[in-house]
């Protein structure tokens, strides 16, 4: 305990109040439950005072022993026939405001009998008066036979800590369970190797998670135990300091340990106290309190919880590579016995021995610091490595800020790196490079983004993380095994000349993000002055660049677009400019979605995307300067539908018939396939089966598509979207069209809102038609209302609703882009406005992005005429905020 605390009157005060109330007062669980507050309070006072927790924690945890001696006296009288013990977090002494109190009842096996009652009502005590204990009744022979084979329980009883009662009896307990009898330290290092591994795997193998718990996380509070806990078992270590000694640490190293558990210490306690329970989850319930706790203040571009969450992504990923580099040196001290093979030279600067790739001597990164870059490049140029040796990870660690301009100009330097992206192994070199800090140091531009969260929920990863992931994904494209997932990418990949290019893209597209302005800009200015330092045409610079710049292009016009408008295709192929251009720029796309939220890359998206890469390259195969002429587009749809039908049996004049009713903009919308299916939908109705409809549960879009046929009527859109809203359905496309008999003809893409794919379960399907047909044959007024309750996540990320109008003279239409936070019903609320203020749907393209509806529809007048008056949009626009922000959970 340090002096703060040991100087101050604390303990005294606090045994004396104890030993007050429980003098008057009969009930003594009020008493230790005052006396147990009381102590908490004075904690977090001495927090606010500036005491730093790593001396709370003692501090707590000597509290939580005062009370549980003073309980033990009155309820184990006996005296050597029993011990009570403090295991895991509490046997180190590592108490957090709402952190379980683990205690083991240890009892000698004569006295079972006479003492387990005792024990039983001491643990009833313990949670009466508000500790929650994790309790064990055991004898020494139970502790043997239990630890021999759990890995958990060996490791509690290695941090167990005597609190009262037989010391002879902890201490037999110590000796049966040593080293030399169970778990010796090679068996324990690899079993707790591999619970390591599959926690880490838990969480996605990475450190960078929107909201990480701080415990179990790799670089988490879990990865030091985990070092203490190998250090103590076979070098009994009592304190990380301690492997300084054992040469295991530099003080460095120990200082960067210590502090990193200190801030993550911090953080725990802080969470405790604010929520009042055990709580190692960063939840986006939390990040904004914790953000202004540690006194981060916000700054344009960089809001104060992206602050507070890089420097703490950024300490995990630095307490990762300890844990990493300390458990390859265990691994060498305890299960090689030092005993590696010959070391095999590859060149004067490095070799390899068992695997392992390390440098020839301690000052080969002094005298040539290019030989930072050469370690990844030698890895990726010798499969027979499988890693870098942890004495070497040091010396990485220790040199990385010799990389400066010098190194980076140095010719060596920039073609390794290079040659390092045209090797399949890319990606992986790359994450090392991140890893050891190296990437930053070469790429200073990159250190920015490193550990920088964006606080949204479209953005599941840091910048650095998702930017090697895209590269990643990238890579995939390129190797045969992953052709089935995704055969486009994969068959333009094959074609694709220079894929270090493409690498490139991925890694600098976002690298401008929190340096204010647009990132896109900045970034392509970055990308083309690192291209040109690595001496790459100017060919290949402009395209890096360009990808860079233009890298949301391709999503967003998929995404906010009709593309189904030859003019919208003409606008965006004259963008791209040329085939070559558009190949890179669809993989790097793709990989961008992909690698942006991977739970939310679906097949709908995989179809709005290659439809557009399609409709793209037949533009510019045919020429920009030969535009395809829209009613060339529909004849030729037409054409196609009528061979098709024509197989189904169907009349050719019926069927014509039918589309003297449809407007042009139905076949401008609708495939040859989807214009057949809904025809022979129609032709089959009669005025009794309506209303009609009808369901496919997986298209070529990638989505099922549920066709509905019926007389127009008001709230028909309000209506269907408020029931697929119930259904726990999310709509992706909706295509409103009423023909000149007065007949709505609505198609809808919906997607099932968890798994965010088909809806291919056949009972569903038509449980679905049939709530569908019901709710559309109702005449009384429509409930809109949808009680699916709003997600947690969503509550913290407050979005302005936003209505922008825009015209599309070509088709005759206005166009309303609505940004508003996502919420259950929204699209039933927006349909019951355009009911009201008089106003036609025709087309609507869903999108949503993290907790914010970006959505976009195509509207007219009722009489069909483009909105231009500024007054009925003023009034549309009101409309929308009134509904849309009146409603209790916006």
């Amino acid at each position: 305990m340090s002096s703060n605390l040991q100087q101050t009157t604390f303990w005294p005060q606090t045994r004396a109040r104890l030993k007050r109330l429980l003098d008057s007062q009969d009930n003594p669980v009020a008493a230790f439950r005052q006396a147990l507050q009381a102590g908490t309070e004075h904690l977090f006072a001495l927090y606010d005072q500036g005491v730093i927790v790593d001396e709370l924690v003692l501090a707590r945890s000597r509290l939580v022993d005062m009370l549980l001696c003073e309980a033990w006296q009155r309820y184990m009288l006996s005296g050597s026939g029993a011990a009570l013990v403090a295991v895991g977090g509490y046997g180190r002494q590592e108490l957090h405001p709402g952190s379980d109190v683990d205690v083991m009842i240890l009892l000698e096996a004569s006295e079972t009998v006479n003492l387990s009652p005792a024990g039983g009502d001491l643990i009833t005590f313990l949670f009466d008066i508000g500790l929650n204990p994790g309790y064990s009744v055991r004898t020494v022979e139970d502790c043997v036979q239990v630890a021999s084979t759990d890995a958990t329980v060996i490791t509690n009883l290695i941090e167990s800590r005597l609190l009262a009662g037989s010391s002879a009896l902890f201490d037999r307990m110590r000796t049966a369970t040593a080293p030399d009898r169970i778990w010796p330290s090679d068996a324990f290092f690899e079993a707790k190797t591999k619970e390591q591994q599959a926690r880490w795997h838990k969480f996605g193998d990475t450190a960078y998670n929107l909201e990480p718990n701080i415990k179990e996380n790799p670089g988490g509070l879990r990865d030091i135990q985990m070092i203490g806990w190998v250090a103590k078992r076979h070098f009994d270590a009592e304190t990380l300091h301690d492997l300084v000694t054992h040469n295991f640490l530099t003080e460095g190293e120990h200082l960067a340990l210590v502090e990193g558990q200190s801030l993550l210490w911090r953080i725990r306690f802080v969470l405790h106290r604010l929520t009042g329970r055990s709580e190692d989850r960063l939840l986006f319930d939390y990040q904004r309190a914790l953000a202004t706790e540690f006194g981060f203040t916000g700054a344009s571009g960089n809001l104060a919880v992206e602050q507070f969450m890089q420097r703490y992504y950024r300490t995990v990923m630095e307490l990762n590579r300890l844990n990493e580099m300390l458990l390859q040196l265990f691994q060498e001290a305890i299960l090689l016995h030092d005993r590696l093979g010959p070391p095999i030279n590859i060149n004067e600067r490095f070799q390899h021995r068992s695997g392992f790739l390390e440098v020839t001597e301690d000052e080969v990164f002094v005298r040539d610091p290019v030989a930072l870059i050469e370690v990844f490049y030698i890895l990726r140029t010798h499969p027979e490595i499988e890693a870098i040796r942890a004495s070497t990870i040091r010396l990485i660690r220790e040199h990385r800020h010799l990389i400066d301009d010098r190194v980076r100009g140095d010719e060596r330097a920039r073609s390794l790196f290079i040659e390092i992206l045209r090797f399949p192994g890319a990606t992986h070199a790359m994450e090392r490079m991140n890893h050891y800090g190296v990437l930053a140091a070469y790429i200073p531009a990159f250190a920015n983004v490193v550990g920088r969260m964006q606080y949204d929920l479209f953005h599941v990863y840091t910048v650095d993380e998702h930017s090697l992931r895209v590269m990643r994904n990238l890579r995939c494209f390129l190797i045969p095994e992953h052709g089935q997932e995704f055969p486009l990418c994969s068959a333009i990949a094959r074609t694709i000349p220079k894929v270090e290019l493409l690498c490139l893209s991925g890694l600098f597209h976002d690298i401008a993000k929190g340096r204010g302005g647009d990132h896109s800009h900045i970034g392509a200015r970055d990308a083309w002055e690192f291209c040109r330092l690595h001496d790459l045409s100017d060919y290949d610079s402009r395209l890096v660049a360009w990808l860079v710049e233009k890298h949301l292009i391709m999503s967003m016009t998929a995404q906010h677009k009709d593309t189904g408008d030859p003019d919208v295709i003409q606008t965006f192929a004259a963008e791209v400019g040329d085939p070559i251009r558009l190949d890179y720029l669809y993989l790097l796309t793709v990989a961008d979605v992909r690698g942006t939220n991977p739970a939310r890359w679906n097949s709908w998206k995989e179809s709005l995307l290659r439809d557009l890469y399609h409709g793209t390259r037949r533009a510019l195969v045919r020429g920009l300067d030969n535009p395809q002429a829209q009613d060339d587009l529909i004849q030729q749809k037409q054409t196609e539908a009528l061979r098709l039908l024509s197989k189904y049996g169907a009349s050719g004049e019926d069927c014509k018939t039918l589309w003297l009713k449809f407007s042009l903009d139905y076949f401008l919308h609708n495939s040859p396939d989807e214009i057949v299916w809904q025809t022979r939908m129609i032709l089959q109705a009669s005025a009794e089966t309506l209303p009609l409809v009808a369901i496919r549960p997986l298209t070529h879009r990638g989505g099922t598509e549920i066709f509905i046929y019926t007389w127009d009527r008001e709230h028909l859109f309000a209506r269907t979207t408020a029931l697929l809203d119930r259904w726990g359905l999310s709509i992706m496309d909706a295509r409103i069209m009423t023909t000149d008999d007065e007949m709505a003809l609505n198609s809808y893409y919906v997607l099932e809102m968890e798994e965010s794919s088909p809806i291919l379960d056949d009972a569903q399907v038509k449980q679905i038609q049939k709530a569908l047909v019901q709710a559309l044959s109702d005449q009384e007024a429509p409930d809109l209302q949808v009680a699916r309750p709003v997600p947690r996540q969503l509550r913290h990320f407050p979005t302005e609703t936003k209505v922008h109008f825009s015209a599309d003279e070509r088709n005759h239409r206005t166009v309303m882009r609505l940004v508003t936070l996502d919420r259950p019903g929204l699209l039933a609320q927006v349909g019951a406005v355009f009911d009201a203020c008089g106003i036609r749907l025709q087309n609507a393209k869903i999108a949503t992005v993290g907790a914010q509806a970006d959505d976009i529809f195509f509207i007219t007048a009722a009489d069909g005429t483009p909105i231009t008056e500024q007054d009925a949009l003023n009034h549309l626009r009101q409309e929308i905020h009134g509904h849309l922000e009146d409603r209790p959970d916006h």
